[in-house]
C-alpha cells in the first residue's frame, strides 16, 4: 500500500468532517460574512483551535479580495496555499546518524508502540537499531517494550522495574558504540502527576547523552494522541517546561475526526509533526508530508 494511500486512509474521518461542510458552504456561492463565519466553524470543529481558525479565515478573506477569487474550487486552492505556507515556514528535521531519539509523552498516547512502529521504520531504512527501555516506573513497560524488539528484531537495553533510568540510558550508550548501532530509542516514564521528578529524570538523560556519546545527533520526539484534539496542546505546554521538543510524533490519527489539531500545533508552538501512525500495524508509521496531509483534508 503507497503512503498516499495510507494517509489517506488516515484521514479519511478527520475529511469527511470538513469535506462534505465545506463543500456544501461552497455551493452557497457567496463569499460574505456568513460564508467566513461558517467556514471558521467548520475549521474550529475539526480541532484546528479558535485563534488558528481565525487567523487562516482572516488570511483567506483577504487573498480572497485580493485575488478577486469567485469559484468554489479556487478558494479551496487558496485555503490549501495558506495551510501549506504554514508548514513550509516550520524547520525540517533530517534524521542524522547515529542517532539517539528520546521519546518523551504522557501514559497512554501509544508511546510504547510508536517505538516498536519507529525501530520497524529505520529497520525498513537498513539502519541497526536499539532500545532502550528508559521508563523503569510504569510496571511491564520493559516487557512490552521487549515484545517490540522481538517483533522487530531490534536490540534492547533494559534494568529491572525500579531502577535508574539515566543509568538504563548509559548502558544503551555503551552498547550502541560498541555495536556501531545506528539509532538508539530511547523510552522514558510519562508521569506527569509528579513533574518534579520527572523533570529532573529527563535533565539527567540528557546529561548522559550529552557527555557519553557528543558526536552523536539528538533528538526529542513528543508522542501526541490525535484523538484527544486540543488535549494534545497542554500536553506539549507541559514537558515544554523541561524539555527542549525538537519534534512530534502523531499517533491515532485513523482514529479520529480531529486531524485538524496537526494545525494547530504548527500554528501554536511551530514545531514540525515528524512521524505519523497510520494504523495499527507495525509498519503502519510514516514520515509525514505536509503536501499530502494537506491534499487528504478536503
Amino acid at each position: 500500500m503507497g503512503i498516499f494511500k495510507k494517509i489517506g486512509q488516515a484521514l479519511a474521518k478527520t475529511r469527511e468532517n470538513i469535506a462534505r461542510k465545506f463543500d456544501a458552504l461552497l455551493s452557497h456561492g457567496e463569499l460574505d460574512d456568513d460564508f467566513y463565519d461558517e467556514l471558521t466553524d467548520i475549521l474550529i470543529s475539526c480541532d484546528i483551535g479558535v485563534r488558528t481558525s481565525m487567523d487562516i479565515v482572516d488570511e483567506l478573506r483577504v487573498r480572497a479580495r485580493k485575488e478577486k477569487l469567485r469559484s468554489g474550487e479556487d478558494v479551496k486552492n487558496a485555503l490549501k496555499n495558506i495551510l501549506t505556507d504554514e508548514f513550509d515556514s516550520l524547520p525540517k528535521i533530517n534524521i542524522e546518524y547515529p542517532a539517539i531519539i528520546t521519546i518523551i509523552g504522557v501514559n497512554g498516547v501509544g508511546k510504547t508502540t510508536t517505538i516498536g512502529k519507529l525501530a520497524s521504520y529505520f529497520k525498513s531504512q537498513k539502519k541497526e537499531v536499539t532500545l532502550v527501555a528508559g521508563d523503569t516506573f510504569r510496571a511491564a513497560a520493559s516487557a512490552q517494550l521487549n515484545e517490540w524488539a522481538n517483533r522487530t528484531k531490534a536490540r534492547i537495553i533494559k534494568h529491572d522495574e525500579g531502577a535508574d533510568a539515566a543509568a538504563v540510558v548509559f548502558d544503551g550508550i555503551t552498547s550502541a558504540k560498541a555495536k556501531k548501532t545506528d539509532v538508539l530509542l530511547v523510552d522514558t516514564a510519562g508521569r506527569l502527576h509528579t513533574k518534579t521528578n520527572l523533570m529532573e529524570e529527563l535533565k539527567k538523560i540528557d546529561k548522559i547523552i550529552t557527555r557519553e556519546y557528543p558526536e552523536a545527533n539528538k533528538y526529542n520526539f513528543i508522542v501526541l494522541d490525535a484523538t484527544t484534539g486540543q488535549n494534545a496542546l497542554t500536553q506539549i505546554s507541559a514537558f515544554n517546561e523541561f524539555a527542549h521538543i525538537d519534534g512530534i510524533v502523531l499517533t491515532k490519527l485513523d482514529g479520529t475526526a480531529k486531524g485538524g489539531v496537526v494545525i494547530a500545533i504548527e500554528k501554536d508552538y511551530h514545531l514540525p509533526v515528524v512521524f505519523i501512525g497510520t494504523g495499527e500495524g507495525v509498519s503502519d508509521i510514516e514520515v509525514f508530508d505536509s503536501k499530502e496531509f494537506i491534499n487528504n483534508l478536503f
